[in-house]
Formats: structure tokens, sequence, C-alpha cells
């Protein structure tokens, strides 16, 4: 792919070579434009008031100052204030950007039914969490925290899944902090552990009942611009493990009703014309060498019913496995 022109609309043939810093700084915005899904221009702002770091351009993008007489005037005029979730206009360059702040207020969104929760319990009941300890579960799912359009009810609509399939461990992608606070404060029967605690990162949730938590460690990635890092926990000692590694949708013979994660024919959350189906979202395991066997059992897709706001919980479908424990 070629890169035409720079954030500030200059032609890569007019600049000069030896322009290092200026070539950091044009990649430092596209990342940033991907990241806040913002254009390139709103990038740069915020990354030159940053002294071009982007952690931190990224906390004043979206988590800015806020005054309380802005935020008061916001509230008395909007129309549908969602009942946990504030939107809090800057007082930066630009008060019209989308520039918002959450915060959480006291609701059991656990507890509300929705349209996604009542259509699953249609399904079928294997993959509901078996007491015997037979089997284990676990979903993965990128919950796209960065998207604040209807995020109150698309939150909701997450925590439907996980009340009704109580699955043994949550692995979630793109959670940002008042998304955080809200599933510890809710989910009181998950340990929940963060790979960081601001701008936007992953998040494990341990069943207390099923899993002992014993320690997490958290590996950076030096050159990522993408504030990414790899969030380990250890819950367990199951001995040494063997050098072959499997793919779960794979294994099960590669059922087609969850093949893509990610469609946006199906998915029109992000508004994108294009046609594109892609399985971002995968599971990988390998079994102990000792004290027992995990043999993966089934996968289906979370999330494919749209919400009464109109949108899909995410832009991506979660991804819910079940595997059989031979000890």
């Amino acid at each position: 792919m070629e890169q035409k022109s720079g954030p500030d609309g200059a032609p890569e043939g007019e600049r000069e070579e030896g322009e290092p810093e200026v070539k950091k700084r044009r990649l430092l915005c596209v990342e940033f434009a991907s990241v806040a899904s913002c254009d390139a221009a709103v990038a740069q702002c915020y990354l030159a008031e940053n002294d071009w770091e982007m952690e931190r351009a990224l906390d004043s993008y979206f988590e800015p100052a806020v005054e309380e007489n802005a935020l008061k005037s916001h509230l008395e005029t909007a129309s549908e204030p969602e009942p946990w979730m504030e939107t809090r206009p800057s007082s930066g360059a630009d008060a019209s950007l989308p520039k918002s702040r959450l915060s959480l207020r006291s609701v059991d969104l656990t507890k509300e039914e929705t349209s996604d929760s009542t259509s699953s319990k249609t399904s079928t009941s294997e993959n509901v969490q078996q007491e015997d300890g037979s089997m284990f579960s676990f979903i993965t799912w990128n919950i796209d925290g960065l998207d604040l359009n209807n995020l109150p009810e698309r939150a909701r609509g997450v925590c439907s899944y996980l009340t009704l399939y109580s699955p043994d461990v949550v692995f979630l992608q793109e959670v940002i902090p008042p998304y955080a606070a809200y599933l510890k404060k809710k989910a009181s029967s998950y340990e929940i552990i963060t790979g960081r605690e601001e701008g936007y990162f992953t998040a494990i949730m341990l069943k207390k009942s099923r899993l002992k938590f014993k320690s997490q460690e958290i590996i950076p990635f030096p050159n990522t611009k993408m504030m990414r890092n790899l969030l380990c926990v250890h819950v367990s000692k199951c001995g040494g493990l063997p050098s072959n590694t499997l793919d779960v949708w794979e294994f099960l013979g590669k059922p087609k009703h969850c093949q893509y994660t990610w469609d946006t024919q199906m998915n029109s959350n992000l508004g994108i014309a294009a046609t594109c189906k892609l399985r971002f979202d995968r599971i990988f395991f390998r079994a102990a060498a000792e004290g027992g066997h995990i043999i993966p059992r089934s996968l289906d897709l979370l999330g494919l019913e749209k919400l009464d706001c109109g949108r899909f919980p995410s832009d991506h479908w979660g991804l819910l496995c079940t595997l059989d424990l031979i000890l």
C-alpha cells in the first residue's frame, strides 16, 4: 500500500530525504487515527499537544478534561441520556469532535433482559456449564470498547451472554476503564485481571468457584505503537506442554457457522460498505503432557443478533468454546 501524502497534506515527493522525525510523526498520526477512529488532522493535533507520545495523546483523546457547567449543559440538552454514560465535551481545540468520557452509575445491567438474552435461551443446552466438572467453557470476545456509540446497551448485550452461559473464563479485548470498572462491580463471581489500567487493554475473568487465581504476568511489547502487551494469568500447574498446538476451529472440522468472527456483510456496526469476512479471533490449544486431557467439544459464535438500539454488541462476534475434561 502506498502512502501518497502525510497527515499535513504534503505530498511525499515534496519531502526531503533525511527526515526520520517527520516520517515517525506521520506514522504516529496514522496509528492514532486508526485506534481513535478519527482523521489524521485530529490525530496530529492531539499528538502535538502531548509531545508526540502515543499513550498520553490517547489518554487525552478518550479522557479529556471537563468543566461541570459544560457537562450540565450537555446532559440537559441530550435527547436520550443513557443511564450510565456521561458524554463530556472537552475544552480542547474543537469541542465538536467526538471526545467522550464514560462514567458508571449505580444500575445492575446484568439483571436486565435484552433481546439477545431472550433469543439466546433457545440455544442448545450443551453449552451451559456442567457442575460436575467434566466440561470447561470460556468466551473470547473483542467487545470494541473504543466505539462509544450505544455502549451501555451493547455492554448489557455482552453481559447477557456471560449471565446465560456462565463460562469458567472470559477473555476480553479492547476494554476501556469504565467497562472494566462496570464488570468488576457487577460480575462479583469472577476475578478480573486487566492488562493495564488506562487507554484500552485486554482483560481476563476467572470464575471463582472453578478456578483459583495464583499470579499474573504482563509482558510488554517494546515496539508497539498500539498500546499492546501480553497478559498471562496463572491458575494451576498441569505438567509439561508439548509443542504441538492446534487451532480449535480446524480441530472441530472447520464448521462453517463459526468460520468468520469479523463479517462486515452481516455486522453493520462500523458502517463499512465493502464485504470483509475474516477469522480475526482464534482459539489455540495444546493438551498437558501429564495429568489429564482436554478435548475441544464445540465452538459457537455470540452476538449475532441486533440489540434494541439497532446495533450489535460489538463489531466482532464472540466465540464460546466448550472443552471436555478427561482426568
